[in-house]
């Protein structure tokens, strides 16, 4: 059976604008090019898979349940534009952080890449030929341990990380790919990308 490409998307910054900790459905604005980059996604044969540090939950800023009304919300508004993410992970731990099961130096928080194995045997994905888009090196770090391409996009944190030096200031571990003005402009890139590597 042949491999799917996915486009992992990081969520806060990158779909949804930046507000620090998004601990209220109030403070959810969805980016409004979201919808179009998405839909090119889903009409072009790859998978979208949301891909999420949320250690707000170690932090007991919020719940798991909160994490998912959050990405149900998302999919219910990405879905009245015609769009849909195929699949959302998120890490709720942090290492030093948080009380329980919430409190370890887990295989999911980025940049570990534990998410995008789960979702490349859930998927049946080939990490190799796919992309991540998101704002910050960690997600160029993550792409990179898989294999996949990394979009820096200019939204959320990624235009204060591309000030003074820009993408120089990345370690070659995390230095992204392409850099984006947004997640429109990334995935546009990305249908570029794969005509010129087939």
């Amino acid at each position: 059976m042949k491999k799917n490409v996915a486009v992992f998307l990081d969520r806060d910054g990158t779909i949804n604008e930046e507000v620090g900790y998004l601990t209220s459905l109030d403070k959810l604005r969805i980016i409004s090019a979201s919808y179009q980059a998405v839909k090119l996604i889903n009409l072009n044969g790859m998978k979208a898979v949301v891909i999420s540090n949320q250690a707000g939950v170690a932090r007991g800023l919020f719940t798991e349940e909160f994490v998912h009304t959050v990405n149900n919300l998302i999919q219910d508004e990405l879905q009245k534009h015609g769009a849909v993410i195929d699949k959302f992970y998120y890490c709720p731990h942090h290492p030093e952080e948080g009380k329980g099961k919430y409190r370890q130096d887990c295989n999911c928080r980025k940049p570990a890449p534990g998410m995008l194995l789960a979702a490349a045997g859930d998927l049946n994905i080939d990490l190799t030929k796919s992309y991540f888009i998101g704002d910050r090196f960690k997600d160029m770090e993550t792409a990179k341990k898989v294999g996949a391409k990394g979009i820096l996009v200019k939204t959320g944190y990624g235009a204060d990380l591309l000030q003074d030096d820009g993408p120089d200031k990345a370690t070659p571990e995390s230095k992204p790919d392409h850099v984006a003005a947004d997640i429109l402009e990334a995935v546009l890139w990305i249908l570029k990308d794969r005509k010129h590597s087939i």
